[in-house]
């Protein structure tokens, strides 16, 4: 049996896609508009929950540049990205691969999280966002927009609005509002008319102010 190397497992996207795209062109006339300028592209998942949310840590107030860097040496220590094989690493390593110690901190709590069982990942499909997301922020250094990215990026559920992240806000305010800011109730309003599929729509605003899609 042959082993797929990590940087070359298949990616999954989900199947509501498709009538998410029409469902937001129908809606909104900015979706109209923006939803044909990327063609197929569409939100992609790595499908592993624990790489997912070690590779937001890694990111955490870093450049996407400096955060893919980190990543790629801190990837190399394990022989395999799972909460037993990093509580397995020497601080020393990690510092060196480029890891601070607060991160380095966060890291092993949610490496302890998922080898002892104390996040409930089988249980996941059949809970509700909020469920989740009070889990998730019993981790250290998992903040509710973490969360959020987690439902996006890994789970791929549909109607997640991450009111917290910036490029949403600055997105809705340059797409709908001409440049002005916007409040969090600013854009509570603009996305009634993107539900059931909120974090379809937000794949399309932090497109059109970065065409290159981010990964977790």
């Amino acid at each position: 049996m042959t082993t797929v190397p990590a940087a070359l497992e298949l990616l999954s996207s989900p199947d509501y896609w498709d009538e998410a795209r029409r469902h937001l062109a129908k809606k909104d006339r900015v979706m109209k508009r923006l939803i044909p300028q990327f063609g197929d592209a569409c939100l992609q998942s790595r499908g592993d929950a624990f790489t997912t949310l070690a590779r937001s840590i890694v990111g955490q107030q870093i450049s996407v540049k400096a955060a893919q860097t980190v990543w790629d040496r801190f990837a190399k220590l394990p022989r395999r990205m799972t909460g037993g094989n990093v509580l397995k690493l020497k601080v020393d390593d990690m510092r060196a691969a480029g890891l601070s110690a607060r991160k380095i901190e966060y890291l092993v709590d949610l490496a302890l999280h998922f080898d002892s069982g104390a996040v409930h990942a089988d249980g996941w499909p059949n809970m509700s966002d909020d469920e989740i997301i009070a889990e998730l922020v019993g981790i250290r250094g998992i903040g509710r927009w973490t969360a959020e990215m987690f439902l996006i990026f890994y789970l791929m559920r549909p109607n997640v609005l991450p009111l917290d992240d910036i490029g949403l806000l600055n997105g809705i305010s340059r797409n709908y509002f001409s440049g002005d800011p916007v409040s969090r109730s600013d854009a509570r309003e603009v996305a009634a008319a993107w539900a059931p599929f909120c974090s379809v729509a937000t794949w399309y605003i932090w497109r059109s102010l970065d065409p290159v899609p981010v990964g977790y």
